[in-house]
């Protein structure tokens, strides 16, 4: 990096040196840029959860103003993913060729522009535009913060940091639903002046990181090797069935248990409080155990966690499944984003956007897969959901992270 990393000396212990964007040996500390600016990158990570689930409480409501059909109201979520997901596969290096600090900053800026045509679109099709502007803007800033969170850290503590990292994106997948919920029993058009505010603020902050000479630019080429493709094949199949399940119980609620937008809203924000607790710890278990045998473990726990919701069949069972599930299945959000993150030094911007694609086409796939289900077995959804689950495992285990 171009600014000197300051070293913190901790007892007798010397803090270990870690490769920088330029391939240079410098000294990572947990006290680089300050606390405060790792709180900047954490609550960044709000953005990405929080744009995704914002519309899910007000699908019926879409639906009666704009009069159309549960699968075009539909469209507000996954075209927001979709793009996103597409952008993801370049946004990452892109981002560190031109540099996090300048690339975040505009596209905070942009993200908050499309949030604000969201608010006054005139018919379904300009709120469809707009999400998928959202969805662009936001495919460059999840991995810019995370690639810059781990140059900001020992790699020894970077688990717990991608762990806490990984919490405040549950935070944001939990104030998206019951923002949109309340805002579905109000006025829907509000979340998304609310989603606007907060890129705003966020702008000011970006991640340190200025354009990468033409010398050392990175390049997209060399992140297409076996095991990168298929680790993302295994994310894949992770979102779309048991780390997906997040849409199936909002949809559950409101259109099997016929909750209200606001109940529904606080379902959804059981389980991402408790990814939200459990977040530093799956970190530390990755620190503890290595990421490996960590991985194994957690998308086990999450797979079983996914199928438990099968047993749920009234409002209150599906608030205590999806408040226990909900921890568990976001641990291996945690597993991979510290895999992306940490994978290709020269380019963790890049390599984490790589996997991040993966992930988010099949959050965006998995809707379209499981959600017609519910017409045929309430419990064979989540059954089926969780089934994918089982082929991430057999990829972990044959080449997951060392």
């Amino acid at each position: 990096m171009e600014g000197r990393w300051r070293c913190r000396e901790e007892g007798r212990n010397r803090t270990p040196t870690t490769p920088d964007r330029y391939g240079r040996r410098v000294r990572a500390t947990e006290q680089t840029g300050g606390a405060l600016r790792r709180l900047a990158l954490y609550a960044g990570g709000l953005m990405g959860p929080f744009g995704t689930v914002l519309v899910i409480p007000m699908f019926p409501e879409l639906r009666e103003e704009f009069d159309t059909s549960s699968s075009a109201a539909g469209l507000t979520f996954s075209l927001y993913l979709l793009p996103f997901a597409l952008t993801l596969l370049v946004s990452g290096t892109l981002g560190e060729r031109w540099g996090r600090r300048r690339t975040v900053r505009g596209t905070y800026l942009l993200y908050a522009a499309a949030s604000l045509a969201c608010a006054v679109a005139p018919g379904l099709g300009w709120l469809i535009a707009g999400r998928a502007l959202q969805g662009v803007a936001n495919a460059f800033i999840t991995p810019l913060l995370l690639a810059g969170l781990a140059e900001m850290v020992a790699p020894e503590r970077f688990g717990r940091e991608a762990g806490r990292y990984s919490s405040f994106q549950a935070l944001g997948g939990g104030l998206g639903p019951v923002l949109g919920g309340v805002a579905a029993d109000t006025n829907w058009r509000l979340a998304f002046v609310g989603a606007a505010a907060v890129a705003l603020l966020l702008a000011s902050s970006p991640p340190d990181g200025e354009p990468r000479p033409q010398s050392s630019a990175p390049r997209l080429r060399p992140l297409l090797h076996r095991r990168l493709v298929l680790l993302g094949i295994g994310f894949f199949l992770a979102a779309a069935g048991p780390l997906g399940v997040a849409v199936l119980v909002g949809v559950a609620a409101r259109d099997e248990l016929e909750l209200s937008g606001s109940a529904a809203g606080l379902i959804l924000l059981a389980g991402a409080m408790s990814a939200l607790a459990l977040g530093p710890a799956w970190g530390r278990l990755i620190d503890t155990f290595g990421i490996r045998r960590a991985t194994l473990g957690m998308t086990t726990a999450a797979t079983l966690a996914a199928a438990a919701l099968a047993l749920t069949t009234s409002g209150a069972t599906l608030a205590i499944g999806w408040a226990i599930g909900g921890g568990l299945i976001a641990s291996i959000a945690v597993a991979y984003q510290a895999t992306g993150a940490t994978i290709e030094p020269e380019n963790r911007g890049g390599a984490l956007s790589f996997l991040l694609a993966f992930r988010f086409t099949g959050h965006a796939a998995g809707p379209i897969a499981f959600v017609p289900l519910f017409d045929w077995s309430y419990a064979g959804t989540f059954l089926v959901a969780a089934a994918p689950g089982l082929i991430t495992l057999a990829i972990l285990a044959a080449v997951g992270p060392r």
